[in-house]
């Protein structure tokens, strides 16, 4: 019953695609492809089946990768040939990076433009006020490690915690298990360092497989994720938007988002973190690298939570990533990356 749902829905959408064309004269159709997933793949070749006929000029957006590796190395020719006579020769293909590009390539792409994603500013109007306090608590952190600073008895904790954040689907590929793993390495280090500051893990997603939430509960419940006092050191908040999500990157200190997952487009939470000035913890991966300056030092291997526990131990004491904030002003503002768009839609003869 759930199949013949998105079918109907699919000839819905088909059916509102032929009323604007016919209707209104557009002529061009924007068409976002489907990931490497032989089921989506199937409802790329009848939407094109119906649409292709009927609009004069065709644009592919990518928003996820490995559409050509799935043709390389995965397709049978039968698919391998439905793809291309569906959905090869499109006159303009956007893609997210570099990384990208084989997809547009793998489909005989006439014109190749390279448009990351962005997002609104969330930059609130006390946006600088955040980052003093953040650079505040950076400074306490550094200060606890001076031997004078042992014997300041009323020196309030919270500053002295490291809030690191991982928003994302909760699962292995994502990097939440690796997450979890560098933390313990880092607080381990700490303890017997004999320091007082700790990271605090703040996780916001949903589990979409039961039994990686019962792995989680399973990990989480050891010893180590409390404090000498007996406080926690971590909070689930569950699926986070609007008001809630924007407090989390607002008063946290890092993001960490070691990701491997196989279809990883551009993860759009990268760039929200870099709007907040936020430190970045993230992997090496897919099209990840590009999104940074070709020096950051924040990029780890993926599935190494010992590269991950020292990236996150850079960052206790420094100030908050102003740099990154400026990136996100210069490359992924919606008046840039749109912008970049609507002329290559001009374009289009």
């Amino acid at each position: 019953q759930l199949q013949l749902l998105k079918l109907f829905r699919l000839f819905r959408y088909v059916a509102q695609a032929w009323r604007i064309r016919f209707q209104h004269g557009a002529d061009v159709l924007l068409y976002v492809p489907a990931p490497a997933k032989r089921s989506a793949i199937v409802r790329d070749w009848l939407v094109m089946a119906f649409c292709r006929p009927v609009f004069r000029r065709r644009v592919c957006w990518f928003q996820a990768t490995g559409l050509g590796g799935w043709l390389e190395t995965r397709a049978s020719p039968l698919e391998r040939w439905l793809t291309r006579a569906l959905l090869g020769r499109p006159d303009l293909s956007i893609v997210l990076g570099e990384w990208g590009r084989q997809d547009a390539v793998a489909l005989g792409s006439r014109r190749i433009i390279v448009v990351p994603n962005t997002c609104p500013d969330p930059w609130p109007t006390d946006g600088e006020l955040s980052l003093k306090e953040r650079a505040h608590r950076a400074s306490v952190r550094a200060s606890s490690r001076e031997p004078a600073a042992i014997i300041v008895a009323d020196q309030p904790s919270e500053p002295l915690r490291f809030r690191l954040l991982f928003l994302s689907l909760c699962t292995h590929e994502k990097g939440l298990f690796d997450t979890l793993a560098g933390v313990l390495l880092v607080n381990q280090r700490l303890a017997e360092s004999q320091s007082r500051v700790r990271v605090e893990l703040d996780i916001a997603g949903t589990f979409p497989n039961p039994a990686e939430r019962a792995e989680f509960d399973l990990q989480t419940q050891a010893p180590e994720w409390h404090d000498d006092s007996g406080q926690s050191l971590l909070r689930y908040h569950g699926f986070v938007e609007g008001r809630t999500k924007a407090d989390l990157m607002q008063h946290c200190d890092c993001l960490c988002f070691p990701t491997y997952y196989a279809a990883e487009g551009f993860p759009l939470v990268l760039v929200e973190a870099m709007a907040w000035g936020l430190h970045i913890v993230t992997s090496r991966w897919r099209i990840i690298p590009e999104l940074f300056p070709p020096d950051y030092d924040g990029l780890v291997d993926p599935q190494q939570p010992h590269q991950i526990a020292d990236a996150i131990e850079k960052r206790l004491f420094r100030s908050p990533e102003s740099a990154l904030r400026r990136r996100y002003e210069e490359h992924y503002t919606p008046a840039q990356c749109l912008g970049t768009i609507r002329w290559a839609l001009l374009e289009i003869d």
